[in-house]
């Protein structure tokens, strides 16, 4: 399987966790000149920009570790243009990370920057 497609089977999976979880799917794969934020959802009037990492396997550590300190600075950069552009820049924010692991396990991780 390839990296693609097992990127979208992980982000159907966190946006499937999410709504069980009372959150409301705002965006998917939101883009701007800047990058992409895979997921941005809402629950109790807290917007939350989610990065989804998948791996088929454990080799090369777990799928947090790809969210570097670079990559965590420009998901919060397009973050800030999506508050921007939607008149929502005095929300109350969170940014996660869903790993979508090979026994098929979603893990959210809160708040992780």
């Amino acid at each position: 399987m390839n990296k693609k497609v097992l990127g979208n089977i992980g982000e159907a999976h966190a946006e499937a966790y999410l709504k069980k979880q009372g959150y409301k799917i705002l965006e998917r794969n939101y883009k701007n000149k800047i990058g992409e934020i895979d997921l941005i959802a809402e629950k109790n009037e807290e917007i939350v920009f989610v990065e989804v990492k998948s791996r088929s396997s454990n080799k090369f550590g777990m799928p947090k570790e790809a969210v570097n300190f670079q990559k965590q600075f420009k998901i919060k950069k397009v973050a800030e243009c999506y508050l921007l552009n939607k008149n929502r820049y005095n929300s109350k924010i969170s940014f996660d990370v869903i790993e979508y692991t090979p026994n098929k396990e979603v893990v959210h991780l809160k708040n992780c920057f």
